[in-house]
Order: C-alpha cells, then sequence, then structure tokens
C-alpha cells in the first residue's frame, strides 16, 4: 500500500451499514388477537345501531299506518250519509268493512311491537288528523259537490296508505309483519282503483 495515497476514511455508522439488518419482529400473537377482539366489538356496535335505527324507523311507520287508517275509517264513516250515488255508498260501505279489519289486524302487530294502539305517539297522531282532508269535504258538501269530491280525496288517501305500506315493509324484517301489509295493499288495490275510476267519471 502507497503511503502517500490518502487512507480511505470510515464514516461512524459505517459497520451499522454493512451489518445485516435484523429482520423485523412479528407482532405479538396475543396483540393480534387483542386487535381482532377489538374490530369485532366494533362491527358488532355498529351492527346494533343499524339495527336499532331500522326497527325504531318500522316502529314510527307502523305507528303512522295505524294512525292514517284509523282517520280514513272516521272520515269514511261520517261520509256515509252524505254520498248520494247508490255506487258510491256500497264502495264506501266497502272500505269500512276494510278498515275495520285492516285497524283490527295492524292493532295486534304493533302489540307485538310492545305498542298500545290506543295511545300512539302523539305526534304522529296530530300529523295524520285528515284536518286538512275533512274541510274539503265540507267545502263540497255545501257547495253540493260530495261525491265526485269524495270519490276523489279518498282515492288520493287510499294511494297514501298504499305507498305508506310500501315504506312499513321496506323497513322491516319481521315475516308476520310482511305478510299483513301483503295483504292489506292487495286488498285495497281494487278499492282504490275502484273510487279513481268513480272520480274521472264523475267529473
Amino acid at each position: 500500500m502507497d503511503p502517500n495515497q490518502p487512507q480511505p476514511s470510515f464514516t461512524p455508522d459505517y459497520l451499522n451499514q454493512i451489518a445485516v439488518q435484523p429482520t423485523k419482529k412479528l407482532p405479538n400473537r396475543n396483540l393480534l388477537i387483542l386487535a381482532g377482539l377489538g374490530i369485532a366489538v366494533v362491527v358488532i356496535i355498529l351492527l346494533s345501531v343499524i339495527v336499532s335505527a331500522f326497527a325504531s324507523h318500522t316502529t314510527e311507520y307502523t305507528q303512522r299506518l295505524a294512525a292514517r287508517l284509523s282517520t280514513t275509517q272516521t272520515i269514511a264513516t261520517g261520509a256515509q250519509a252524505n254520498i248520494k250515488s247508490s255506487e258510491l255508498r256500497s264502495l264506501n260501505s266497502n272500505l269500512q268493512l276494510y278498515l275495520t279489519n285492516t285497524i283490527r289486524d295492524i292493532n295486534a302487530q304493533l302489540k307485538n311491537e310492545n305498542i298500545d294502539p290506543t295511545s300512539l305517539d302523539s305526534k304522529i297522531v296530530a300529523s295524520e288528523s285528515g284536518t286538512d282532508m275533512a274541510g274539503r269535504l265540507e267545502d263540497a258538501r255545501l257547495n253540493a259537490v260530495y261525491d265526485s269530491t269524495y270519490a276523489r280525496e279518498m282515492s288520493f288517501q287510499l294511494e297514501s296508505i298504499m305507498a305508506l305500506i310500501d315504506q312499513v315493509k321496506a323497513s322491516t324484517n319481521q315475516q308476520s309483519l310482511k305478510d299483513f301489509l301483503n295483504s292489506a295493499w292487495s286488498n285495497l288495490q281494487p278499492t282504490q282503483i275502484a273510487f279513481s275510476n268513480f272520480s274521472a267519471t264523475s267529473n
């Protein structure tokens, strides 16, 4: 080696750079188990929140349907004496029978959900009072156009009930409730169509 040539310099961490790097230790098995349990707990909590949200929506929609059916029954019963057309009177009688049976059946569903059918949520009952519809029918009676107005109003009311039935059905996984809703919808559809057709021909 030539002493006149400059000697190579070594940085302080030279040995660290040329040494074999130690392999990274795998996480402790207990830590993996704890992490897995933590993830499982989070998933369970999220699922319970989702299920609870669906259940509360189902309860609200079912109460709203019960309130709407009850209001419709009150209006249909009060309308009978004001209807002049025998065809419309017969149609309205059939509707009242349907509403009596359907309210009985939905009350049983509410009891299954631990809800007292006689004390529904006051806000829901107030929003389903039917006050506007009753006002329009009274105006129609005073203006001697009750039958056509009643048929049109009731057609719309029954259509809204059918839409609400679909909403309740989409929010529940309870088979007994779905069976009731399917039956209620199918039995109501012909009556809704009949009211709609009467309204169309009486204008």
